[in-house]
């Protein structure tokens, strides 16, 4: 009977600690939108950067609710004189106001990133100095691997795999977080400059492979409440 009872007690321990942990993790991602406010975001909310001789269906795709980009090294860059590597990426679009200089603003999406991609920017927090063109983020996979740039390890074996991204940009205190799954990755100073905005998708680095590809859905914006 002694050992009946420590048996069940035991089990009714471990499921009570179960749910604390469960809740505890759905607490910490829930966490992250607290005090923002999600914008609206749909398709009048980006636009498509790709090669500039390619029509869109050739290097992208949305099917319930999955946005699809893929692109080959030898691609063409966006436009016929620009000096970058090939990409095709959704640029948030900064007619909607969702280019900002102040405040702080947060990305989130789910991403997929197949086995072999590697050398490639996933995401930008676009907008740095000393150049308009710099970046204050690239998250970036090599061998499957998510790196800030390609200085720092942010979260290892990711191929293959759904996981959420959030991004947190603070323009005055100039600082980016990138949590993935919930849980904070990288705490990072930002690189100063006075206009950012975000874009996803696939953007070739060093070391690119010869096909890569990315998928993201339930991709959110928010804003920092006042």
């Amino acid at each position: 009977m002694y050992r009946l009872k420590h048996n069940i007690s035991s089990t009714l321990g471990l499921i009570i600690l179960y749910i604390h942990i469960t809740d505890t993790r759905s607490s910490v991602i829930n966490d992250l939108a607290l005090g923002f406010t999600r914008l609206p975001f749909n398709k009048s909310y980006y636009i498509n950067h790709k090669p500039y001789n390619l029509p869109l269906e050739e290097r992208y795709s949305f099917i319930n609710g999955v946005h699809k980009l893929w692109v080959f090294s030898t691609d063409e860059p966006l436009s016929r004189c620009s000096p970058t590597l090939p990409r095709s990426e959704l640029f948030i679009n900064v007619s909607v106001g969702y280019i900002y200089f102040t405040g702080v603003w947060q990305f989130e999406a789910h991403v997929f990133v197949p086995n072999g991609t590697t050398g490639v920017s996933l995401m930008q927090v676009f907008g740095g100095y000393p150049h308009v063109t710099n970046t204050t983020l690239m998250v970036r996979v090599y061998d499957g691997n998510l790196y800030y740039y390609k200085y720092e390890v942010i979260s290892s074996d990711m191929y293959d795999k759904w996981f959420r991204l959030n991004v947190i940009r603070d323009v005055e205190g100039d600082t980016v977080n990138v949590y993935i799954n919930g849980v904070l990755k990288f705490e990072g100073q930002g690189r100063g400059g006075a206009m950012h905005y975000f874009k996803c998708g696939v953007y070739a680095q060093d070391q690119d492979s010869y096909y890569m590809e990315s998928r993201w859905k339930h991709i959110n914006i928010y804003k920092k409440s006042k």
